[in-house]
């Protein structure tokens, strides 16, 4: 069963989303981003200014480099390379999300963003998936 972990009362999702993608090719692990299409231009715009000493490998799904890319950016699970780790920017939810071992939901702390979050929220936890909820200093 995938494992679920929750980010909340993320003051810049993007930020802390490029943080996760740093620390996961740090750690060898293989990444899959999913964001609307406009959020993830952002987050693909910040991830290449977002530590300039520290580049993070990372590609559009549907690049030919996407199989040997550690960091997958996509708006569409049917392109996800791998399975390890899902990153979802606020993307409502999708159905491939078990096929990942660990899924980790950030959300904001803008009221948009906490209702979603709550709804995306109670779809797991009424599935059966046991959460983990790390709330952050906003």
């Amino acid at each position: 069963m995938t494992r679920i972990d929750f980010h909340t009362n993320v003051g810049d999702p993007l930020a802390y989303a490029c943080r996760l993608a740093r620390k996961a090719y740090a750690g060898v692990s293989a990444l899959v981003v999913l964001a609307e299409p406009r959020r993830l231009a952002a987050f693909d715009e910040q991830l290449w200014s977002f530590q300039p000493l520290e580049f993070v490998p990372h590609c559009m799904a549907k690049s030919a480099l996407a199989q040997e890319t550690p960091v997958v950016l996509t708006s569409n699970l049917d392109d996800a390379p791998h399975h390890q780790v899902l990153v979802n920017l606020g993307a409502p939810v999708s159905a491939q999300f078990a096929r990942f071992e660990r899924l980790i939901e950030i959300v904001g702390n803008d009221e948009d963003e906490l209702i979603a979050g709550r709804e995306r929220f109670r779809f797991y936890r009424d599935r059966g998936y046991a959460i983990e909820t790390h709330k952050q200093g906003g």
